[in-house]
C-alpha cells in the first residue's frame, strides 16, 4: 500500500487513514471539536506552520469533513465548521482521548474532563452492541469478509470449501 493510495483501498481503516491518519490532522480535529474555527486560532494552538496547516484543511475540506465559510470579506477570510461526516468521526477521537487517559497521562491526572449535558455526569466514553447495548471489547468481536472485500487466496479457498460444486449425475 502507497500512503498516498490509501484512500482506493478496499478496507474501511485504510481509507479513514488516508484522509485522518497523520498527527496534524488529527489535532486539527481535536481543535474543531474543542470548537476552534479560524485559521488562526488552529495556527496558534497548534503551532503549526501557515503551509502545512492550510494544506491539511483543504483536505478536510476537499474531502468533506470541513466546510469553509467567509467570515471577512476585506481581507477574505473564513472559518472551518465541522460537516456531518466530520461530526461523524467523534467517537474516532473520543477513543483516542480515552485510550490517552487511560494509558498516558502523569500524576496530575487527565488534562480534560467531558460532561454530558443531558445528564450533567462526567463520562468516558465505551463502545457497545448496536444491537443489544452490551459493552464492547475485542475478544468478544468476529469479524466476518463483507460485500466489499477484496478476494484474497485464503478467502477463495474458504469459498470453495464452502460451496461445494454440484456433483454429476452417473450416467
Amino acid at each position: 500500500m502507497k500512503w498516498d493510495e490509501l484512500e482506493e483501498e478496499p478496507c474501511s481503516m485504510a481509507r479513514t487513514i488516508g484522509v485522518i491518519g497523520d498527527r496534524w490532522t488529527l489535532l486539527i480535529l481535536r481543535e474543531c471539536f474543542l470548537r476552534t474555527r479560524r485559521f488562526e486560532g488552529f495556527q496558534s494552538a497548534l503551532g503549526i506552520t501557515r503551509h502545512l496547516l492550510a494544506e491539511r484543511l483543504k483536505k478536510l475540506v476537499r474531502q468533506g469533513v470541513l466546510r469553509r465559510i467567509p467570515y471577512q470579506e476585506s481581507p477574505k477570510r473564513h472559518e472551518y465548521i465541522l460537516t456531518q461526516k466530520g461530526l461523524d468521526l467523534y467517537p474516532i477521537m473520543m477513543a483516542l482521548v480515552h485510550w490517552g487517559d487511560t494509558h498516558m497521562v502523569d500524576e496530575r491526572g487527565r488534562p480534560l474532563l467531558h460532561e454530558h449535558r443531558k445528564c450533567g455526569k462526567m463520562f468516558d466514553p465505551v463502545m457497545v452492541c448496536s444491537e443489544c447495548g452490551e459493552p464492547l471489547s475485542a475478544k468478544e468481536v468476529h469479524v466476518h469478509p463483507g460485500p466489499g472485500a477484496r478476494p484474497t487466496p485464503e478467502r477463495v479457498l474458504l469459498d470453495k470449501k464452502a460451496k461445494p460444486k454440484p456433483r454429476k449425475k452417473a450416467a
